[in-house]
């Protein structure tokens, strides 16, 4: 199945990280955060008007902008 950015799930949906496409800084942040190649992912909530994304990795819940969850490609199981 092919990629497509974090921000193309909808709630509920459930995907696996394919890659990470972000400026050093922010790509390093994300790393600590626990966001890796191979990891499950799941949307829990998408706030509306280019609103921030919550999403689920593991036990963690995490909220991301909506530009930093775009240079995030998974695909969806």
């Amino acid at each position: 199945m092919p990629a497509n950015s974090l921000t193309t799930l909808h709630p509920g949906d459930i995907a696996t990280i394919v890659s990470i496409h972000a400026e050093e800084a922010l790509h390093q942040r994300l790393l600590a955060l626990g966001f890796r190649t191979g990891k499950q992912i799941e949307l829990i909530r998408k706030a509306s008007f280019s609103g921030p994304l919550q999403v689920r990795i593991g036990m963690t819940d995490i909220v991301l902008r909506k530009s930093e969850a775009s240079k995030i490609k998974v695909s969806r199981t």
